[in-house]
Parts: C-alpha cells; sequence; structure tokens
C-alpha cells in the first residue's frame, strides 16, 4: 500500500491565513473559511429547494464547499485586490490554482481520485453547484466584513463596499433570503443574539 499525503497537506488549511493584507481584530485560517462557506452553501442549496424551485444536492455542495479553497496549502491564499489587479494576473493565478488542484489530486492513491475529482478540481463540478459555493464564499467574506466593522475595525469597509458590489452581481432570490434573515445577526453582539 503506498503512502498518501493528502490528508497531512489538508491538515495544513489551518496554517494560511485568510486576509493577509489586513488588520484582523480576529485572524481567519481557510480551515475555519471552509467550513463557515460549507455551513452557507448548504443552507442556500435548502433554501433554494424549498422555497425557490430548485432541485439540487445541499450535502453535495456543502461537500464541494469544504474542498473549495485546499488548493491554496500549496498556493497560499494570494488576496483579492492582487489576485484580481489585471486579466492577465487573473488567467495566470486560474493556470496556477489549476495545477495545485492536479497536484492535491494526485497525492491520493489512484483508486480515489475519481471520486474526489468533482470536489477537488473547480472544472469538474456542476455549474450549478459551483456557483452555489460561489455565493456562500462571497457571502462570508461579506459577513467576515460585518463582524471586523461591527467591532470597531475600519480596515474592512472598502472590502464591504467591493463585496456589495460582488453580492449584487451574484443575486439571487436564496442569497436575498440568507442575507436578509441571518446576515444582521452578525453585527450584534453575544449578549444580542443570546
Amino acid at each position: 500500500m503506498k503512502e498518501s499525503h493528502f490528508f497531512a497537506h489538508l491538515a495544513r488549511m489551518k496554517l494560511i491565513q485568510r486576509w493577509p493584507l489586513m488588520r484582523s481584530v480576529s485572524t481567519e485560517n481557510i480551515s475555519e473559511h471552509s467550513l463557515q462557506v460549507a455551513f452557507v452553501a448548504h443552507a442556500l442549496a435548502i433554501i433554494k429547494n424549498k422555497k425557490f424551485g430548485g432541485n439540487t444536492n445541499p450535502e453535495r455542495i456543502a461537500i464541494l464547499a469544504m474542498y473549495h479553497d485546499t488548493s491554496e496549502v500549496l498556493t497560499g491564499d494570494l488576496p483579492t485586490p492582487v489576485k484580481y489587479y489585471n486579466p492577465e494576473i487573473a488567467k495566470e493565478y486560474k493556470k496556477i490554482e489549476a495545477a495545485a488542484e492536479h497536484k492535491l489530486l494526485s497525492l491520493l492513491p489512484d483508486e480515489f481520485q475519481e471520486d474526489f475529482k468533482p470536489f477537488l478540481l473547480s472544472n469538474a463540478a456542476h455549474e450549478e453547484d459551483s456557483q452555489i459555493v460561489k455565493q456562500a464564499d462571497s457571502i462570508c467574506a461579506y459577513l467576515k466584513c460585518l463582524e471586523e466593522l461591527s467591532a470597531g475595525n475600519h480596515e474592512y469597509a472598502l472590502a464591504k463596499k467591493r463585496l456589495d458590489e460582488t453580492l449584487q452581481q451574484r443575486k439571487t432570490p436564496e442569497m436575498d433570503y440568507f442575507l436578509h434573515t441571518f446576515a444582521p445577526s452578525f453585527e450584534l453582539s453575544l449578549d444580542e443574539i443570546s
């Protein structure tokens, strides 16, 4: 039996800090972020199915969200302003991400690679599932901004403004429902939500 370093790499997700160029009241790593994205993506899928006639698989979407940033154990987390500074950088970074995804997949024993492929390779997932994960990813970044701003950290004001635009571009009924129902609580204290 061949030894695999796949899960040892995933365990390093907790070492990759998000928002590396920002002063944060509370730090966040990609492991924590991925779990929150999985929670939100799962909820978006359920909301879509129950309230807006969708036919998604919430569990598959949650798993896709859990793995959505795993390539960053090989690439690190490149800040959004850098990643999308211009179209050439964005295009080249997509190639780097794809290479990292393939490398991560190759760390698995051959017999399991097809099982993990839809979750590790961003171009192998169902398009609708990927869109829900992207929506959840944007929502989670927005929620982080709300938390930081409510703690008095104005460093996140511009990021929130950019995310307001991103959420508007990705807007769906299930996103609206989630944001109106769940997001306001992120601006409250523990006493206020208890």
